[in-house]
């Protein structure tokens, strides 16, 4: 790794107070944050930027701190299914193989920052082992229960519940209760019709739970979200590798 920065210790401590606020870089140490704060960048993560698309060699790993990156499958008609997304408590482009391709796009929803590594940087850590790469595994596996309760969910639940779901999950990684989405993009990462969602959205308005605006969703009733959500939605991916109902700020 490259050698630890030596700038003024008060630029410095400004400076990690930003990648803590990404939960995987808060759980280290402050030691061990410090060992890989050198190779951190800070970048900006605008709407709709492509971190990397299916079949790309994965050059960096992306930290979010206050983004919202969607993870998409891509179909070989070109469409687009939502099967993941990662916010502050998470990271997206992990690649433990040099010649490992990217099996999803990886797409940023709601603009923002996060701190990139490059992906051989952290495999040099990872297989080093230490607080990251164990930090890495049990995100890694609580991420992979959480893709499985969704896909069992999607099967099993009404589009009122997935409509929630997608909604809360975003709500787990947002700073406010207002989330900037519309209609026709919701649709898009559920594969089903702008229509669905539309009746769907006028339900969950009539029952109190939203209200909605071109371009805007507003959560009214967080618990009341989640009891019509059901057994689909059980909260975001933590760091410590088990389901949290809430977002710990």
């Amino acid at each position: 790794m490259n050698a630890i920065h030596t700038s003024p210790a008060a630029p410095q401590s400004v400076s990690l107070i930003g990648a803590q606020q990404n939960d995987l870089l808060r759980a280290l140490s402050r030691e061990d944050l410090l060992a890989l704060f050198g190779d951190l960048e800070l970048v900006t993560l605008s709407e709709g930027k492509h971190l990397f698309d299916y079949g790309d060699a994965v050059e960096y790993t992306y930290f979010p701190t206050n983004a919202i990156v969607s993870l998409q499958y891509v179909m070989e008609d070109g469409a687009t299914t939502e099967i993941a997304v990662v916010g502050r408590e998470g990271v997206v482009g992990v690649a433990l193989h040099p010649t490992e391709r990217a099996s999803y796009a990886a797409v940023v929803q709601t603009a923002g920052y996060g701190y990139r590594l490059k992906t051989s940087l952290l495999r040099e850590v990872f297989y080093t082992g230490g607080p990251l790469a164990q930090q890495l595994m049990r995100y890694t596996s609580a991420m992979f229960a959480q893709l499985a309760q969704s896909v069992a969910g999607s099967r099993h639940t009404s589009i009122e519940q997935k409509l929630c779901r997608w909604l809360l999950e975003r709500l787990d990684r947002s700073l406010s209760n207002e989330l900037k989405v519309t209609q026709e993009m919701i649709a898009n990462m559920l594969g089903v019709r702008r229509e669905s969602i539309t009746g769907a959205a006028g339900k969950l308005a009539q029952e109190g739970l939203i209200t909605y605006r071109r371009g805007c969703v507003t959560v009214l009733d967080r618990d009341g979200m989640e009891r019509r959500a059901g057994s689909c939605y059980q909260g975001r991916v933590s760091t410590t590798g088990t389901q949290s109902q809430r977002y710990a700020a």
